[in-house]
């Protein structure tokens, strides 16, 4: 995890656990990110995915609507 400015935890995880833990496969993720749906940062090399903004995607979603019977 790592500290922004406001003190505030963000949960960063590298980017295939982040991917695993959206249940969406890598190029979903990057599609994500182009449309700034979910956040991603760079950390050296490495492409870290914020946990909260795939939570934020989740809840985003629409609901399915069933049909009465």
């Amino acid at each position: 995890m790592v500290d922004n400015d406001n003190n505030n935890r963000r949960r960063l995880v590298e980017f295939k656990d982040g991917c695993r833990y959206g249940k969406f496969g890598t190029t979903m993720a990057y599609e994500l990110i182009a449309h700034e749906r979910i956040r991603a940062y760079k950390m050296g090399g490495k492409t870290m995915i914020d946990l909260d903004s795939v939570d934020e995607y989740h809840a985003s979603l629409p609901r399915v609507e069933t049909r009465a019977s």
